[in-house]
């Protein structure tokens, strides 16, 4: 059985995408890896990199050939101060050469060292093969970005993305219907039987510190966004919109940190007809964030990052002005757990299930997270999982340019929209009068990505991405 942790689900890197940038990147450092297991790092002579399927057909407009770059370098998404990116990028573009593992300077030439090939892998629609050549051998590796920021190799595990490493939970999960059964038998709620499983990867205070982490990431990506004006970057010029609804909604309020910002819109009185504008605002200014290369919190993956934030941050400044740390961790457990389910029985790739794997899936992980903090049972907590997925199946992935920009960041404030829309329906529902089981939704969402034409797949070849004449944008 699959164990994926609330960890894996909610990861802290670079946008604009998961699948396309903290994927691609992740994989470039496991690379580096396997070089130096094979003792072959230091007389590598040159790099070359192979993109295939839809990391080629949108690897620009989502900064796939950066990542890679920025991988073979040796710098860490997580960690990397985000200003420096331009800087190592634009030195690499210069001198046609590259830091390799921030250890020896080779000839790297992306104009001709990454190529773009617009077939297929078999395995996986986002395949990425990395050459080393020495003056003895040339050793290839391929890597598979399957979404999410997850990466794997084909010969890990046959099976249909069953690939997270192997541990032991004391509650083992792979539908939701097991995840119900140990809370009725447990008489726990879901994120307690998700704290259980945590407890036996981490001590207490390492997962209430991690959690925290991935919290205050996310707030200050919120913050940033609704903080920064200007135009985004890759040619659409799309302008930020985040800053505007900001600022008509703030006003003059003194502030001087997110922390203090909180407490601020904490204090400001809602009206009805602002809630859905300041919803909005936390999803967009997250995603803008996203679309400039700045750090996000995949949830579950990048594309899909202002969802849960703006959720949360609805729970906190609108329904629960209370809302401490405990609150904040429940939530990020509950998403977590329903987001794995996903992955382990359907797919959170774009690429292989269209938008319904990114805004459907990071919709039902923020309902069923915010219905158990608004005291809904167990099973309504399935329920608003399974509602906010069954308004979201069919939706397709079709950005224009290859950029996370448009639908893209308007559909994290539709997704959050729903989530919320979702959790109120759930705490209205009798769970014996259930027609539709969450496992079930997520079965057809399988099914549903198994049918959708490739086009619709993150290929920007259907859809708005063949609609819109990019010379008018």
């Amino acid at each position: 059985m699959e164990c994926i942790s609330v960890f894996d689900m909610l990861k802290i890197g670079v946008g604009p995408s998961s699948s396309h940038t903290l994927g691609p990147w992740r994989a470039a450092q496991q690379f580096l890896s396997e070089l130096r297991e094979l003792n072959i790092l230091d007389s590598t002579q040159r790099i070359k990199v192979d993109l295939f399927g839809s990391l080629s057909l949108t690897g620009i407009g989502h900064a796939t050939d950066l990542a890679v770059m920025l991988g073979l370098s040796g710098a860490d998404p997580e960690y990397i101060p985000v200003e420096s990116i331009d800087v190592i990028i634009t030195a690499i573009k210069n001198k046609k050469e590259i830091f390799l593992a921030n250890e020896q300077i080779k000839p790297f030439d992306p104009a001709a060292d990454i190529i773009f090939n617009k077939n297929f892998l078999p395995f996986h629609a986002n395949g990425l093969t990395f050459t080393a050549i020495t003056p003895t051998t040339t050793f290839e590796s391929t890597f598979y970005s399957i979404g999410g920021g997850f990466v794997i190799k084909e010969d890990q595990d046959h099976s249909k993305e069953n690939l997270a490493a192997k541990r032991e939970f004391p509650f083992p999960i792979d539908k939701a219907d097991e995840l119900l059964k140990y809370c009725l038998s447990q008489n726990k709620k879901v994120s307690e039987i998700v704290w259980e499983n945590e407890k036996s990867l981490r001590q207490e205070e390492e997962i209430n510190s991690e959690l925290d982490r991935i919290w205050h990431t996310m707030l200050e990506c919120i913050y940033i966004g609704c903080h920064t004006e200007g135009t985004l970057p890759g040619g659409l010029n799309v302008r930020r919109r985040a800053y505007d609804m900001h600022k008509n909604l703030i006003g003059v309020l003194p502030y001087d940190n997110p922390q203090n910002w909180l407490e601020t819109i904490r204090l400001t009185e809602v009206k009805f007809r602002q809630i859905l504008k300041w919803v909005s605002c936390f999803a967009l200014a997250v995603n803008e964030v996203n679309a400039s290369l700045g750090r996000v919190v995949t949830a579950p993956t990048n594309g899909s990052a202002g969802v849960i934030p703006a959720v949360l941050m609805y729970y906190m400044v609108i329904e629960n002005h209370e809302a401490t740390e405990a609150h904040i961790r429940q939530f990020l457990l509950v998403a977590g757990e329903i987001g794995s389910i996903f992955k382990k029985g359907a797919t959170i790739s774009a690429a292989m299930g269209g938008c319904q794997a990114e805004i459907g899936v990071s919709s039902a992980m923020a309902a069923a997270a915010l219905c158990e903090l608004m005291g809904g049972s167990p099973e309504q907590v399935m329920i608003a999982a399974e509602i906010a997925m069954e308004h979201h199946l069919g939706l397709t992935c079709d950005p224009i340019g290859g950029l996370v920009q448009i639908p893209c960041i308007e559909r994290n404030t539709m997704g959050a929209i729903k989530a919320i829309n979702a959790a109120e329906l759930a705490l209205e529902t009798n769970p014996d009068n259930v027609k539709v089981p969450l496992d079930k939704v997520v079965d057809t969402m399988w099914q549903t990505a198994k049918d959708m034409n490739n086009k619709y797949k993150e290929t920007s070849e259907g859809g708005l991405a063949v609609a819109v004449n990019l010379a008018d944008c």
